[in-house]
């Protein structure tokens, strides 16, 4: 009888698990570590923006075909799954790594810092592995090699998710984690039991990991604003409507939501412009003003109000200019949510790697992340691991996304030994609860 377990069955498997202290995992052949150390490094030196990861993509499909792994590619896009065996079809756990980097340009000095330059919104832009995609494929890449060299030993089975376009496909486009589930990843008889992932954060020394039960990390969705005003000469403003000063206005206004409008202690919210573009010569004042930013929030209810309140921002600030504004939204994640049996079921596999005293209690973060589609197809799990150096402070070093996020190598190891731990944990557990 092959072994599943469903959603509303994790609560009896936490219990039968209570108690339970997993022993450590053998620690990684050097070997593989270093090679680990030199994929990231190669990633690192040449980034793809999502849905663009051929190269990235074809280095990892050609690993996965070595180790004899069955291996499916262009799955939305450019992603990478493979299945290997163990010696039991089920339990099943899927393993996610994403593999997209960023529109920003490397002010880190490294012998492998990016000189990648590339096209996001019709400009050309440096490209960074700045939030440390580079790292995540990189570490289940040398998972891959450890479990398929055990593949006669383990209680269950494995799926490698090699997932493009996590900080979201270009306009116009689909991808990432929820296109893959559109095309069947998950699919039966390919149904993990559960999903898990890790994140690197500059939040954390090196050394440490952090997680958290229930929600983990925020919504995700973007608003579009389209300031209409009338195109006159920059020495006489007042034959035309200025829209960079009615959407100034709106900028400021927008401010007032999370600050004024929103009650803090029951959910939070973030709301933030992250580029206004209008006008192209010194002394013409423009048309047309857009304005592109995110909302972050952790309740349907919360983003509808705010929602409404950035539509009434911008119409009402316009036209009090004499201008007109449109607005759209778009929703780019889910809440990511960790299944809170699955969390307290693996998160002993995390103190058996770094210590009890190393597993960080997480708090709400407003960063968000497409996991959130997987792990509400089936329970999921998923965890920060520290990047930052031990004798920095994490507090004021550069965050993931800045031109600037150092990782410390140390934290490869510890990816890398935790996601083996929290796998041969969950196949093991998930046949003695058959038995």
């Amino acid at each position: 009888m092959a072994f599943r377990i469903g959603c509303g069955s994790w609560a009896v498997l936490a219990v039968l698990l209570s108690g339970v202290v997993q022993a450590a995992a053998p620690a990684p052949d050097p070997a593989v570590l270093a090679q680990v150390v030199e994929w990231r490094r190669d990633f690192h030196q040449h980034p793809e923006l999502g849905n663009r990861e051929v190269r990235t993509a074809g280095i990892v499909a050609a690993h996965l075909e070595s180790l004899g792994l069955e291996v499916r590619t262009g799955v939305a896009h450019t992603g990478v799954v493979a299945y290997l065996r163990g010696a039991r079809e089920r339990p099943l756990v899927a393993l996610r790594a994403d593999m997209d980097a960023l529109p920003v340009t490397e002010e880190v000095d490294l012998p492998f810092a990016s000189k990648q330059r590339g096209q996001f919104r019709g400009e050309e832009v440096g490209l960074m592995h700045a939030c440390g995609h580079d790292a995540h494929t990189a570490i289940l890449m040398g998972v891959a090699s450890v479990l398929a060299a055990q593949r006669e030993q383990l209680q269950g089975s494995v799926l490698f998710v090699f997932q493009p376009a996590e900080e979201g496909p270009p306009e116009g486009e689909e991808g990432g984690a929820a296109l893959m589930l559109k095309e069947g990843m998950f699919a039966a008889p390919r149904q993990p039991d559960a999903v898990v992932g890790l994140h690197v954060l500059s939040n954390l020394r090196v050394g440490t990991v952090g997680v958290r039960g229930g929600p983990l990390m925020a919504e995700s969705d973007s608003f579009k604003i389209i300031v209409q005003g009338q195109q006159t000469h920059g020495s006489r403003p007042w034959m035309g409507v200025d829209p960079i000063l009615a959407a100034a206005r709106i900028v400021d206004g927008l401010q007032s939501i999370a600050s004024r409008r929103i009650d803090p202690t029951t959910s939070p919210v973030v709301v933030s412009v992250g580029a206004i573009k209008g006008g192209i010569r010194y002394n013409i004042i423009p048309d047309q003003v857009e304005m592109i930013g995110t909302v972050r929030s952790f309740d349907t209810e919360t983003r509808d109000a705010v929602y409404a309140d950035i539509r009434r921002i911008a119409e009402h600030t316009a036209s009090a200019h004499g201008a007109s504004a449109t607005v759209s939204f778009a929703q780019h994640t889910l809440v990511t949510r960790n299944d809170l049996a699955l969390t307290r079921q693996l998160r002993p596999s995390l103190e058996a790697v770094v210590g009890a005293d190393k597993v960080k209690d997480m708090p709400l973060s407003t960063i968000a992340e497409d996991f959130a589609y997987l792990a509400e197809a089936v329970p999921g799990f998923y965890f920060f691991v520290g990047a930052t150096p031990a004798d920095q402070d994490p507090r004021r070093a550069p965050s993931n996304h800045s031109p600037r996020f150092y990782l410390d190598e140390g934290s490869l190891e510890i990816g890398l030994r935790s996601m083996l731990q929290v796998t041969h944990d969950f196949l093991a557990q998930g046949r003695d609860a058959e038995n």
